[in-house]
């Protein structure tokens, strides 16, 4: 770094200070300072100057330092030495290994075709070098099955995207200047934590805190009111929420007429969803929904943060159609601090298409969703099959659905498996080839946010260990090794970062490279956001203008898939059709929806993230590990004494798809038919995990996943 903030304080001697910034796929992306002394990480603390992270980190980062020189990593390319499965592995070189990957490669090729190898990548890093888009210019390049990644947020983008268009939002400062601020299906505290403060700055200024959540979460104890849905239902919500604004005349109908479509369709919508019919479905009261929309509607600025966690059932997609509805309605966006949060990513000028460069993919390259890799792994009928898989970046063995099915597939002695790692993973542990990936520290990268609106610079601090390389520089490895002579591949990192940037557009005035190394982060060119309101006079990026209450994208495209998360073209045909205006559609599976299903497995099970682990990564750490606890399903007192069941017993979670040991948490967090275990605990160490329960169907929108759409049944372990 060549220059250093007031605050940031001074080096001891023979210590140096470099800029830093979580790789982690987290909305906080919390800017960093590295200390190093002699070669070595000693110290990794939040950097105080950042004006949204403000010097805090979280408790997954408490000892970054230390995670760096975890004697467990992977820190050599190895080769297979034991059964599939089992973890053992010899060390080769690199040279070794490229050549066997270089010919196992080219003979499934010659045989079966390049779409006989499917890549496998998520958000396990989420720098412009070395995440998400990564390997995506030698995967088109290759001729591989492209994978369609809609593990989290397409639905979220795809209904968000038919309603505003590629909307950028609020800025999440802006919070600071809310009067009524509903956290809806988001545990702020555990997974958005910088957003925190800002939220109780509006506290303390007068507004009030609602949470929509079956579970009282950290963040449901402590805002001023909990609301509790059942998982699923929230649409149902929505829709009521709508009647009653629609009912009691709190529509603010001048901005509903200058800057929405399709008002009159979808006020005969909601009428089929007064507050009775909701409570029916959500379980919440009747009379709190309407003190709900009142309030929504009559104190403003009245502002929506979503999670996640709304998208995950089979109504995912139009359940957050119509909670995108209710800013409009009331006119929340005429306001600094009113109207929408979902992500922030529309607010980065990233050339996407020079990071991904679908151009290389080949006409008519075969599309397969990652979320069903166990599927595509064990199928009799896919042509051609699978003949390898090739996995960076992600755990999908943890993450993903249908576990047990996955596991299946990677048995297979005719799978050629190649995994970038810095831990032998769940997943890793089924490779035949094992390539030794870079912690942060180690690896140079521009870090864009989903939850704030600056970008951060990570420097390199330390060289990497062993042999192990950024997955900017495996990729170049692998270009050379299957003979591409391309000069995509010949430009180093900041070249590179230099060119996936709009350095010319408006919202990079006055920031550069140069710029970045000197402060570590910069604001993009928004607007200040105490009194930013982007759409107070509507100018929606949607085709018409206006923010489609009743969707012309949906009526016209169905179910396309809105992601950045997709290497190839975007041009598929959709799947199904999708009602352009906002509508419940009840889950797979409840009580309500496949009631003989529910005789069997009568519990709904949610999965949310955990406190102290991001996904999987830090699970396999001593002090996440005891910050987080053993795994544990939480139950509600009636539904663990109908069972026998006490606090602490253990227990196994199961339906027809799989079966998990827990510990037992007895508590009342938790609403009555509904069981919660957070994902992110390894198999090897919990035998079974909560996606040994999870289906791999899509919901009815952007392909997303169902992940906490299940049913099961526990009972006191044997």
């Amino acid at each position: 770094m060549s220059g250093m903030n007031s605050r940031m304080g001074k080096p001891e001697p023979g210590e140096r200070v470099v800029f830093g910034a979580c790789p982690q796929d987290c909305p906080d992306t919390c800017a960093m300072l590295y200390t190093v002394r002699d070669g070595k990480l000693v110290d990794v603390r939040g950097n105080p100057d950042h004006p949204f992270t403000q010097g805090r980190l979280c408790v997954k980062l408490k000892n970054f330092a230390e995670h760096h020189y975890n004697d467990q990593r992977v820190l050599y390319p190895m080769r297979r030495s034991g059964p599939k499965g089992a973890g053992k592995f010899t060390r080769i070189s690199w040279d070794e290994a490229l050549a066997e990957i270089k010919q196992r490669w080219e003979a499934i090729i010659a045989e079966f075709g390049p779409t006989a190898i499917l890549p496998h990548n998520y958000m396990g890093q989420e720098g412009l070098l070395n995440g998400i888009a990564c390997g995506d210019a030698f995967i088109n390049r290759l001729g591989a099955s492209i994978p369609e990644r809609t593990y989290c947020g397409s639905a979220s983008a795809t209904a968000y995207s038919s309603t505003y268009g590629p909307c950028e939002g609020l800025d999440l400062e802006s919070f600071s200047e809310s009067k009524y601020i509903v956290l809806w299906g988001i545990n702020t505290i555990s997974t958005n934590p910088h957003h925190w403060p800002f939220i109780l700055e509006a506290r303390k200024k007068g507004a009030r805190i609602v949470v929509i959540d079956p579970v009282a979460t950290r963040t449901a104890k402590q805002a001023d009111w909990h609301v509790r849905c059942r998982p699923g239902t929230d649409g149902a919500l929505a829709l009521a929420l709508m009647y009653v604004i629609i009912d009691e005349g709190l529509v603010d109908r001048d901005y509903v007429q200058q800057h929405t479509l399709g008002y009159e369709e979808l006020a005969e919508r909601a009428r089929e969803y007064p507050p009775e019919r909701a409570e029916q479905i959500t379980g919440v009261a009747a009379a709190d929904i309407r003190r709900l929309a009142r309030e929504f509607a009559t104190i403003q600025p009245s502002v929506i943060r979503t999670g996640v966690g709304l998208e995950r059932h089979r109504g995912g997609g139009q359940t957050i159609r119509a909670v995108c509805c209710l800013p409009a309605l009331t006119g929340s966006w005429r306001h600094p601090g009113g109207g929408l949060f979902l992500v922030s990513i529309h607010q980065f000028p990233i050339h996407w298409d020079r990071m991904q460069r679908p151009d290389l993919a080949r006409p008519g390259t075969r599309v397969l969703n990652i979320l069903r890799v166990g599927e595509h792994l064990t199928s009799d009928t896919l042509t051609p099959p699978v003949k390898s898989f090739f996995c960076y970046n992600s755990n999908p063995v943890i993450q993903g659905p249908e576990q047990n099915l996955l596991i299946k597939g990677l048995m297979r002695d005719d799978l050629f498996t190649v995994v970038s790692e810095l831990f032998i993973t769940d997943t890793a542990r089924y490779a035949d080839i094992l390539l030794p990936a870079t912690m942060q520290a180690e690896q140079f990268d521009l870090m864009f946010a989903w939850g704030h609106s600056y970008l951060t610079l990570n420097e390199q601090a330390i060289a990497a260990p062993g042999e192990a390389v950024p997955n900017v520089e495996l990729f170049r490895r692998l270009s050379r090794t299957m003979g591409m002579t391309d000069a995509e591949w010949l430009r180093d990192d900041e070249a590179l970062v230099g060119d996936y940037i709009d350095w010319d557009h408006p919202y990079m005035q006055g920031i550069t490279l140069e710029t970045l190394h000197k402060q570590g982060y910069a604001h993009v060119n928004i607007g200040d956001p105490k009194t930013r309101a982007p759409y107070a006079a509507g100018g929606f990026p949607t085709a018409t203008g206006r923010m489609e209450l009743k969707s012309r994208a949906l009526e016209t495209a169905g179910n396309y898939v809105v992601s950045f998360f997709r290497c190839g073209s975007n041009d598929q045909q959709p799947t199904n059709r999708n009602d352009p205006l906002p509508c419940y559609v009840p889950p797979f599976e409840s009580a309500a929806s496949n009631p003989a299903l529910a005789a069997e497995y009568p519990l709904s099970i949610v999965s949310p993230k955990a406190h102290a682990f991001l996904n999987s990564q830090y699970t396999n750490e001593d002090w996440t590990a005891k910050q987080q606890g053993e795994q544990f399903v939480m139950m509600h007192p009636g539904d663990a004494a109908a069972r026998a069941i006490a606090d602490g017993d253990a227990v196994t979670v199961f339906n027809r798809r799989g079966k998990f040991r827990a510990r037992a948490v007895v508590s009342d967090d938790i609403m009555a038919g509904v069981v919660m275990t957070p994902v992110g605990y390894w198999q090897a160490e919990a035998g079974g995990t909560v996606n040994c329960v999870s289906h791999d169907r899509y919901i009815e929108m952007g392909n997303g996943p169902a992940l906490s759409d299940n049913l099961v049944q526990v009972k006191p372990a044997a």
